[in-house]
């Protein structure tokens, strides 16, 4: 979508074409921001939005349904959420696996519950695909799909563990 807004939320990696919004400031980060709360960005002024890896950072009552409303409600119609979240079903499935080591248990948890690096790296949410296609129709999403990978940056999506992709990818259209 030449000369649209493209919002990266959470991003890490420039590209051309993508706007970045974090929680914290740093090299490449166009705006600092909370993705519960998009207030800087007008009611349908973006094109697409991709977060990889964000949303499982909220609390399921209100925080997650508050920011895929406000994803919702900045996108244009037709727009693109473009989503990434640990897939709960497949970790959990790993974990219980008899055959991995308690590193490799420990990875697992570390996924689950987030790295716990800093204030903002704890996960609040397990997602399946059931639970996300829920949030995401409540918040007026449609055509929602799962896909297997974006290729878009190089983040979590795309990662495989025990030979499984271990991201549950999403697109949700408005």
């Amino acid at each position: 979508m030449p000369g649209g807004l493209r919002l990266h939320i959470g991003g890490k990696q420039v590209k051309p074409g993508w706007t970045i919004l974090d929680i914290t400031p740093g090299p490449g980060v166009d705006f600092v921001g909370d993705c519960v709360s998009l207030t800087g960005f007008a009611d349908a002024s973006v094109d697409e939005i991709y977060a990889s890896h964000i949303y499982e950072h909220l609390g399921f009552r209100h925080e997650l349904p508050q920011a895929l409303r406000e994803a919702h409600r900045v996108l244009k119609p037709g727009g693109v959420l473009r989503l990434s979240v640990p897939d709960f079903e497949v970790t959990c499935r790993h974990y219980l696996s008899p055959h991995l080591s308690k590193e490799q248990k420990f990875f697992l948890a570390l996924y689950t519950f987030g790295g716990q690096t800093d204030e903002h790296d704890f996960h609040k949410v397990g997602m399946t695909w059931e639970t996300l296609l829920h949030f995401l129709s409540v918040a007026g999403f449609s055509g929602v799909r799962r896909v297997a990978e974006f290729g878009l940056f190089d983040d979590c999506s795309s990662e495989r563990r025990l030979g499984e992709l271990t991201s549950l990818n999403v697109e949700a259209f408005k």
